[in-house]
Parts: structure tokens; C-alpha cells; sequence
């Protein structure tokens, strides 16, 4: 017996099978049950809904917070033949009448519209426009925002609740990438869900390799994973407006397509240069957190962080907007203890220190930390994690080196803090430890201290790193303030006192030189790239290009990387072996389908003789 969901999927999406909790979700939608709905980026959420609402009549209506979120879905669905639009304040007052019509008329399967076009003051004109069409559903989309325990939290989508007046009959499902078990409660609460099938996706992205890296020359490191994905797309963050022009003027000077954003820019500069990284323009956006819950960008290929998030779901989020096609990724936090004073300081400042605090200490640990990236980002949202070695993390790629005897070597940084006097930051007590009898130490005497040059053997990077790891696991301290200043903690003056105080203790250094990288890494993309002619890739990438500018969409919006390097792979000579492609629904195969078999029929053909 055929699966009607199934064929709707293929039909339009060109896909042949579900992912992980999807058929579940959509059977929900069908049987008008409540749902709460948790998916990892890329792992298909959207569908969940858009695929229901080909099922039947009626008009279903997707709540999303950003004007560029819903372009993007609408502009997507469009081209592969449903019937959607898209209702906010952006719209020329021509687009938003032809809208007003369609709506009225039943011409849309799906509407999306901002939580305050729901909620707000220009709900009623929105309501009248929606007139005697049946709403069949509402789906809110990114529904994190509705807690003030997310990581996103916008006060418009608690008013979303107010709709189940209107519509009592109608059922609501809630979608959102990250939360928490205290955030997924809220969003029950706050929309007050009735009986909701709860679904909870794998947090893990096997697909993306994540590293970290005590912050050092921030440009060397750059370089370093900008000639790992040289003419690739990737998002680098920083922490402030400054940082992001300055690294934006760099990588331009460099020959890097770079453009900045930030809440600093004007508007006009900000949706131009956002525009010109979806449409593959540029390659590189160097931006605050100001950037991404719009993008809908699929082959992100790097995503870097120069400087730690303020928690978890915070760099999961962000670091997630890298392979979202379910293609390989890498993703790099750059780090230094600084990063973490200045977040206390600043939740000091707001008056909520204690709350957020506590999820810095999550980010931390998870920076500092020795061991698997993806056990510890997974366990962080109580997933279970059975792999022995992910195969694609610093740690479990070799690239990390445990110290031998790290009791030791913390014992002597913590006595090195003592006896300085606790007075000094990170770069005086890293020149004591490595005896660096430079003007700073020898004028207070320190070259003649029992801990100078204890570590003489170590390089600075490592001993900074070992500061850093002791400061995230609770050893030290760092204070806040213009000149911060490292000290012990009560733990700390119990691991001086007895070695035995802290037998969980471990320490880690960078490889050097690191010889595997490259070649471990590049087993992780194995598989995506095994018989892929990556000449014929290219060339399809050109054509992509080429309609998507003629349509004015991004390009993702007409094929993704992975239907790319399927026709790469498989190279179907007719429009009926096209229809088998991953991600070749029948309204591609019917507007492209000749133009890709003559690009892959050209590149097989012998050059001619000159």
C-alpha cells in the first residue's frame, strides 16, 4: 500500500524516503494532535509541516520570526511547485494586495507570517484576508523564541498562545532546532499545547568536525582553516562590531570574499551584504550573533568562532548553520579565558548574572574541556552518545594530546599563581613558568622564585592552554576588570596542598606538528565525495548559478550540494533516470531537466581536436 505522505515527499521534494521522526511528526499534523517538535539543523523540521499541508485543503499557517527565515522557505517551495507566500512588512503594497487575493481566493497551501502580524496590532486586517479559507494547522517555527530560558527569547511569541481562541478546533505544532528539557517545558506551557507528541531528534551532527583552539595569533589561526575550505562558504563570529570590520578589511586584503555584518551597519548595507553571501557573491561573512537564524544557506563549510558564546545553545545554534545539507562541515572555536570574564561582567552589569552564569560555566567546560566534542555537546541535551570515538572531533581525530601526568603540571601553574602573589594575569605567570627573564619578570624579582622556568619545556601556547583548562574546571580564577588577575580557588589551594585532591584531573595540549589533520579530516568527507567527478560538480555548480540569478533565488533554493554531487556521481542521461536523483522532485526535472543532461552529456563528450 502506498504511503500518500511518502509520494508527496518525492513528488515535489524529490526525496524517496524519511528522516529520523519525520513521518511521526507529520502523522500528528494529519491526526490534529499538538506536537512539539525538536530537530537538529539540517535534519529536515521544515518538512515536517510543509509536506501535511499538501495533504489536504485548507490553509496552513507557519509562524517565523525573520523576513529573510520566511523568503527563503516561500522562495524554496515555490520552486518545486506548492503553492505558498509569505505576509510581512517588507511587501510593496502591490505584492501584499496580490497576496490579500490569493488568500482569499484558496490559491496557498501554506502562508508565513511574523508572530506580530498574528499577534499585534494588525491582526484583525490579517484575519479579514484569511476570511472563510479553513485553517487546517499552525506551525510556529523557531519556538525557542517563545522562552525566556532560550537562547532567542522574543516577546511576541507569547501572545501566539491568544490564537487558540480564534482558531479552538485547530491543532498547533511547535518546531525549534535546540532546547533544553527547562526551555521545551516552557514552549508546552507558554502555548499552551494540549496533550502534545513530544519528538527529540539526535543532537548530533556526525557530519561536522569540531575543533578548539586557545586563542593565539587569531589571523595565523584564520588562515589556517580558510586554506582547509579555500572558495567555500563559512561565517566567522566574533564578539564584537570592532573585531568584525577589522577581520572583514583583512580577509578582503587578503583576495578572500568578505563581507561584514553587524547591528552597527544600516540596514540597506546589512541586507546587501547578507544578500550577496546567499546568492554566492561572497564566500565569507564575518559577523556578530547579529547574523544567521535567517540564513537558510545550506553548504556552509566552516562556521569559526573568535571568541566563546555566552552558552551552549548559543554555539550550537550558530555552529550548526554549517552543513546543513548533511554534508561534511567543520566548525572551530577560538578561545581565550578573557572570553569569559567579560560574559560574567556583563551579566553582572544586566542584574540576571546568576542564571546565565551557570550556562557560561557550560560553555567553558565544553571549551577547555578534554575529550569527545560531540559526546560533550550531546550529553549537554541529555542525548545519549554510545560511539567509542565520534571520528570527528580534535579529541577523537588525534590532534589533542594528553598530558602525561597532569597533576604535576597543574600543581606547579597553581604554585606559580601563589607565588606571584596572586597579583599578575595569564601572560606574567606564563613568562614566570617558562622562565622568560623578560623586563616585567626581572623587575619584581620573579626570575629568582622557586616555580621560574618549571615549564621551560612547554611552549606558550601550552601553557596558556593549561591556564585556561584549569580556570574552566575550577582551579583558578580569573577576575574581571581592565587588568584581570588569575587566583586560586578554594579547590585550588586543596590540589597544593594534596595531590590527591583532584583525581578526575586532565590536561590537554595542541599536537605539534599536527601531520594527521588533513588526512583525518578528510575521511569524514569520504564517503559524500566517493565517486563524485568533482570537475562535473563544478560545472553543475555553474549551472545552478546561472538559473538562479535568471530567477533571482539563492542558489540552494534550486538544488542543493547534495543533489549536485549525486548527478556527479551518478550522471543520468535521461529525464526519467533524473527523477531517481536525490533532491529532483518532477517541477525540477520539468524546468531543468534538459539543462542538466546537456551539461553532464557535454562533459563526458571528447574535447574536439584543435
Amino acid at each position: 500500500m502506498s504511503d500518500p505522505l511518502l509520494a508527496i515527499l518525492e513528488q515535489y521534494w524529490g526525496y524517496t524516503a524519511f528522516r529520523p521522526l519525520q513521518r511521526e511528526a507529520m502523522q500528528a499534523v494529519l491526526d490534529r494532535r499538538d506536537s512539539l517538535i525538536i530537530m537538529p539543523t539540517g535534519g529536515g523540521k521544515s518538512l515536517c509541516f510543509q509536506v501535511p499541508a499538501m495533504a489536504g485543503d485548507g490553509l496552513a499557517i507557519v509562524v517565523s520570526p525573520l523576513i529573510a527565515l520566511m523568503k527563503d522557505q516561500v522562495d524554496t517551495l515555490v520552486s518545486n511547485g506548492v503553492p505558498a507566500a509569505c505576509y510581512h512588512s517588507g511587501l510593496s503594497d502591490e505584492v501584499k494586495s496580490e497576496v490579500s487575493a490569493g488568500i482569499a481566493t484558496g490559491r496557498y497551501r501554506l502562508l508565513y507570517v511574523a508572530p506580530e502580524r498574528l499577534a499585534g496590532d494588525g491582526r484583525h486586517a490579517l484575519f479579514s484576508r484569511i476570511g472563510r479559507q479553513p485553517v487546517r494547522f499552525v506551525a510556529i517555527d523557531e519556538a525557542h523564541c517563545i522562552s525566556q530560558w532560550g537562547h532567542d527569547f522574543r516577546p511576541e511569541y507569547r501572545q501566539l498562545a491568544d490564537l487558540r481562541e480564534r482558531w479552538t478546533d485547530v491543532s498547533f505544532h511547535a518546531f525549534t532546532a535546540t532546547a533544553t528539557t527547562r526551555v521545551r517545558r516552557d514552549i508546552v506551557s507558554q502555548l499552551a499545547l494540549r496533550d502534545p507528541l513530544e519528538l527529540i531528534g539526535s543532537f548530533d551532527r556526525p557530519n561536522l568536525v569540531y575543533r578548539v583552539l586557545p586563542r593565539a595569533s587569531l589571523k595565523k589561526q584564520l588562515q589556517e582553516v580558510l586554506a582547509r575550505h579555500r572558495g567555500n562558504a563559512g561565517i566567522v563570529y566574533c564578539q564584537s562590531r570592532r573585531e568584525v570590520d577589522a577581520l572583514a578589511d583583512w580577509l578582503r586584503e587578503s583576495g578572500v570574499r568578505a563581507v561584514p555584518y553587524h547591528a552597527g551597519m544600516s540596514d540597506v548595507d546589512r541586507h546587501r551584504n547578507q544578500d550577496a553571501f546567499l546568492n554566492e557573491e561572497v564566500d565569507v561573512v564575518v559577523a556578530t550573533v547579529a547574523f544567521g537564524m535567517g540564513i537558510d544557506r545550506s553548504d556552509v563549510r566552516f562556521v569559526v568562532h573568535a571568541g566563546a558564546p555566552q552558552s551552549l545553545e548559543h554555539y550550537q545554534q550558530e555552529a550548526g548553520r554549517a552543513g546543513r545539507d548533511g554534508l561534511e562541515a567543520e566548525c572551530v572555536l577560538i578561545y581565550s579565558a578573557g572570553d569569559f570574564v567579560r560574559w560574567r561582567l556583563m551579566f553582572e552589569e544586566a542584574g540576571d548574572a546568576e542564571a546565565r552564569r551557570m550556562l557560561l560555566r557550560d560553555m567553558e567546560r565544553y571549551a577547555a574541556g578534554v575529550g569527545c566534542r560531540h559526546r560533550r555537546l550531546v550529553a549537554y541535551f541529555g542525548d545519549p552518545f554510545t560511539k567509542a570515538d565520534c571520528g570527528a572531533c580534535d579529541y577523537c581525530l588525534g590532534e589533542l594530546e594528553p598530558v602525561t601526568d597532569p597533576v604535576t603540571v597543574a600543581r606547579k601553574v597553581l604554585s606559580a599563581v601563589a607565588r606571584v602573589g596572586q597579583r599578575f594575569g595569564t601572560a606574567h605567570v606564563v613568562n614566570v613558568l617558562r622562565g622568560r627573564d623578560v623586563e616585567a619578570v626581572s623587575a619584581r624579582g620573579h626570575q629568582t622564585l622557586s616555580v621560574f622556568g618549571l615549564l621551560a619545556d612547554q611552549g606558550t601556547d601550552h601553557v596558556r592552554g593549561y591556564i585556561d583548562q584549569l580556570v574552566a574546571g575550577g582551579w583558578l580564577r580569573q577576575t574581571s576588570g581592565e587588568f584581570p588577575v588569575l587566583q586560586l580557588t578554594a579547590e585550588g589551594l586543596a590540589l597544593m596542598k594534596d595531590p590527591g585532591a583532584a583525581p578526575d584531573l586532565q590536561l590537554a595540549r595542541q599536537r605539534t606538528p599536527q601531520k594527521t589533520r588533513v588526512e583525518r579530516t578528510s575521511r569524514v568527507a569520504a564517503e559524500s565525495w566517493d565517486g563524485v567527478d568533482r570537475d562535473l560538480f563544478e560545472s553543475l555548480r555553474v549551472l545552478r548559478l546561472s538559473i538562479a540569478r535568471a530567477r533571482a533565488v539563492p542558489p540552494y533554493v534550486i538544488f542543493h550540494d547534495t543533489t549536485l554531487r549525486e548527478l556527479a556521481r551518478v550522471r543520468p542521461s535521461t529525464l526519467d533516470a533524473l527523477r531517481h536523483i536525490y533532491g529532483v522532485g518532477a517541477r525540477k526535472v520539468e524546468e531543468h531537466g534538459e539543462a542538466l543532461l546537456q551539461v553532464i552529456a557535454e562533459y563526458g563528450r571528447p574535447a574536439p581536436a584543435g
